[in-house]
């Protein structure tokens, strides 16, 4: 496999305007009244959709210290299959997962009608599409810099 460039540590400035991004984000999701358990959810549904190991690890321990529970984190990856995720929590997701493929006009529509049904606000609605803009950026910069886990 051919050496990768660590493009965190390659760039600084510019890997710290995207940490600085991320604490924004956080910000906007908790003023608009999402849970850290939710916004977490979101990352490790955007990391497991883009390959990412070194944020699903981050992002999992997060999750648990948030006090998501470990059952739930299991069944993440097929989560329309179960009933453990609320109506708010599918519809963040379902807008995590039309964000991370945007080329799929049709689940955008779908995740924004489930979104609108689960009474979701413009404000949470806004926040959890930059939290997975945000976490879909920081899943780029690991796959490609080939951050291990350890």
């Amino acid at each position: 496999m051919t050496r990768r460039i660590f493009i965190d540590k390659q760039s600084p400035k510019a890997y710290h305007a995207l940490v600085q991004t991320s604490e924004a984000v956080r910000a906007t999701a908790a003023d608009a009244g999402l849970e850290r358990t939710l916004v977490e959810l979101v990352n490790l549904r955007v990391s497991q959709l883009n390959g990412c190991a070194f944020c699903l690890d981050v992002h999992t321990k997060a999750a648990l210290r948030a006090g998501e529970t470990t059952r739930r984190l299991g069944v993440l990856a097929a989560w329309r299959d179960t009933a453990l995720f609320t109506p708010l929590e599918r519809a963040a997701l379902a807008l995590a997962e039309a964000t991370t493929t945007p080329s799929d006009t049709a689940a955008q529509e779908t995740a924004y009608a489930a979104a609108r049904e689960a009474a979701l606000t413009d404000d949470q609605i806004s926040a959890v599409i930059w939290v997975a803009v945000t976490i879909n950026a920081f899943n780029r910069v690991s796959v490609l810099s080939g951050h291990p886990v350890h």
